[in-house]
């Protein structure tokens, strides 16, 4: 479980960068608190922006949706406030945070999350081997299954956060890590996969957060 929050996010887009101009189309932010999702910000979003038949076709997100949907000014605010200042998670995410700091930029807003969790890295990092890394074929293998469409906001968000929990259910099962703090797995995205397990049986308590998690029980459950 969790011991502090996590928002795991998702953007849809109507390409790769916001240096190219590309923008957002929709997005979702799950937040989990200990070990479920306990809340949930999901918006389609008109940022006056074409959308290609390439992106409609792999996103199902229409024009007509997106001309109806609220604007950037108001979605992006409540985003960023929604976020606040929990640790922020998505699968690839610098991806989604390039785009959530350009949209944020041009409006004048500076989130505030507290640090970043990328779920690609964090997956290879602690389950090494798998086929795929790609959130459907890791979700395959992990037996998570989608409840929506894939490539849409809220979808690939519930999946990436029960990789999340799966995560850190695999730490505790494996390592003995029953309460996982944010910042303990940014330090495992920063490691190289081969200092990974040695990092896992031993991770250095740093500072007081770390000291208080993870904690690890023995067979007998105390700590």
């Amino acid at each position: 479980m969790y011991i502090q929050p996590v928002v795991m996010m998702d953007f849809e887009t109507t390409g790769m960068s916001p240096a190219l101009g590309d923008r957002v189309t929709e997005v979702a932010a799950l937040r989990i608190v200990g070990g479920v999702v306990v809340d949930r910000f999901v918006s389609l979003i008109n940022c006056d922006v074409r959308i290609s038949p390439f992106i409609s076709q792999l996103t199902g997100i229409t024009q007509a949706m997106v001309d109806r949907a609220p604007p950037v000014e108001q979605v992006m605010p409540e985003l960023v406030r929604f976020i606040g200042s929990d640790a922020l998670a998505a699968h690839n995410v610098s991806f989604d945070e390039k785009f959530l700091l350009a949209e944020s930029a041009r409006l004048g807003i500076v989130p505030a999350h507290a640090g970043v969790i990328c779920s690609v890295k964090l997956s290879r990092r602690v389950f090494p081997g798998l086929r795929s890394y790609a959130l459907g074929s890791l979700a395959s293998s992990l037996g998570i299954r989608f409840k929506g469409t894939a490539h849409r906001a809220e979808a690939d968000a519930e999946v990436a956060s029960a990789l999340m929990l799966s995560i850190a259910a695999h730490l505790g099962e494996r390592y003995g890590i029953r309460e996982v703090d944010p910042r303990f797995l940014q330090q495992i995205n920063r490691l190289t996969a081969a200092k990974v397990p040695a990092f896992l049986q031993r991770p250095p308590a740093t500072d007081n957060a770390l000291v208080n998690g993870p904690v690890r029980k023995n067979k007998s459950g105390v700590k």
